[in-house]
């Protein structure tokens, strides 16, 4: 543990910024999961509709930083991917 004052505010910043870091990315996940499981149904518009939130979702954690804006647009790009192979045949 960090004995300077400035060293100990510096561990406590990045425990916080930690904390907001995981719930971000535990909420993206969450987002995929859903669209990718809502991609195996029949339901066009429901699967549209989460492939849309998840996306926008990736999209603001891509803007914090929180994720590179390549894996971002890489994820998007397959999930559009697989709902267009899924529903447009």
């Amino acid at each position: 543990m960090a004995n300077h004052k400035q060293a100990i505010k510096r561990h406590k910043q990045s425990l916080k910024r930690r904390s907001v870091n995981r719930f971000f990315v535990s909420t993206m996940r969450t987002h995929i999961k859903r669209a990718r499981h809502a991609l195996t149904g029949e339901n066009k518009d429901a699967a549209f509709d989460l492939v849309k939130k998840a996306s926008e979702y990736i999209n603001v954690v891509a803007s914090k930083g929180i994720i590179h804006r390549n894996k971002a647009s890489r994820l998007v790009s397959r999930m559009a991917k697989r709902f267009h192979q899924t529903f447009e045949k």
